[in-house]
């Protein structure tokens, strides 16, 4: 299940209260000294809201993985140092289903299509004005950046956030709010179980 949506949408939730193993696709993000990392048009400052920021090649290899082996090596990412900080294995076991959860996760829907692991792509939308105030406030206790920086980067997501779902959903996610989300999750998941049960 991937499930995309604007930074502040509250992605994370869902997946948490989805009760499913969740992969953080905001883990595989670059790292601040890369040399690839776009900036934002008319400043100095990297644009890490655009999917050039983020490597997709090696977040399908890990959702590939999880789906063949049931674990996988993933990053340890600390946003607020902008750098990979370590390494940790994901195991999910036997679960038939697991989120892969992050603001680019609809840029490999087509991929992970092709590769037949595909449930579902989901993209949650919550109005421009309330994901600018729960990305600023979580943004903010956790640090992640200067309190400039987090001014002019939310200002200018508010402004094209119906641009970002409009591409969102455009690469195959269905729009969505938290409680439809949860509610084909849960379909989803209870679905794969059934299936595997009658597999068996």
């Amino acid at each position: 299940m991937l499930l995309c949506g604007p930074s502040g949408s509250g992605k994370s939730l869902v997946a948490a209260r989805s009760g499913l193993p969740v992969l953080r696709l905001d883990d595989f993000y670059k790292e601040g000294d890369d040399p690839t990392l776009p900036l934002v048009e008319g400043s100095s400052d990297i644009d890490w809201d655009h999917p050039r920021s983020w490597d997709a090649d090696v977040a399908v290899e890990a959702i590939a993985q999880l789906c063949a082996t049931g674990s996988t090596p993933v990053p340890v990412y600390d946003i607020g140092r902008s750098a990979r900080t370590g390494a940790e294995t994901l195991r999910i076991g036997r679960t038939p289903l697991f989120v892969a959860e992050g603001i680019f996760a609809a840029e490999i829907v087509e991929r992970c299509r092709e590769l037949g692991v595909l449930a579902d792509a989901l993209c949650l939308t919550r109005g421009s004005v309330t994901t600018f105030r729960r990305r600023f406030l979580r943004d903010l206790k956790e640090g992640r950046k200067s309190v400039p920086f987090l001014l002019r980067r939310g200002w200018r997501l508010m402004r094209t956030e119906r641009s970002i779902v409009t591409r969102q959903v455009a690469l195959g996610a269905h729009p969505c709010g938290r409680d439809e989300a949860l509610g084909r999750l849960a379909a989803a998941a209870a679905g794969r179980h059934t299936h595997q049960q009658s597999a068996a």
